[in-house]
């Protein structure tokens, strides 16, 4: 089994429950088995588009799934719950958005998928979730607790 860091992201109705929803689901599908939930956090957006908040979580599970497989898996969930990929403004309000961050130790570099998630180490609304979850797991020669260190966590407020 593989061991799974995911980010989750909501700022379109009720983010709380959308989050819920979403780790309901992926915990239904066959083949993944969520392991661990963060605690949630209200962030500030990304991005040239105003918008509101969004509630952030991470999420560990295990997968016997290929990389690509499990992201087929976490769009199939996002289209099922309302996302329109196609149709969206990129960085724009989303009522579910659900990212691969680190496949066990993998690095994979495909027209679907990216591994880890290239702007992880950037962001602390993914890092602070994950460090909850995970603090000891590295990542280029540094634990995600380390790496969270490196990051301005304004802006990030758990709730």
């Amino acid at each position: 089994m593989s061991d799974v860091l995911l980010s989750l992201g909501s700022n379109i109705g009720d983010s709380r429950a959308n989050i819920t929803e979403a780790v309901k689901r992926l915990n239904d599908e066959p083949g993944i088995s969520v392991k661990a939930l963060s605690p949630l956090y209200r962030t500030a957006p990304v991005g040239p588009v105003a918008q509101d908040d969004f509630v952030n979580g991470a999420v560990r599970v295990e997968t016997a799934l290929a990389p690509e497989v499990l992201m087929q898996r976490c769009l199939t969930i996002e289209a099922a719950m309302g996302r329109d990929r196609k149709n969206a403004v990129r960085w724009g309000p989303r009522i579910i958005d659900i990212d691969i961050i680190l496949y066990d130790d993998l690095t994979v570099s495909s027209e679907t998928i990216t591994l880890p998630h290239p702007r992880f180490r950037e962001r602390a609304f993914v890092l602070v979730p994950m460090a909850d979850i995970a603090p000891e797991r590295v990542v280029d020669g540094k634990s995600l607790a380390a790496w969270l260190t490196a990051v301005d966590r304004a802006g990030v407020e758990r709730i």
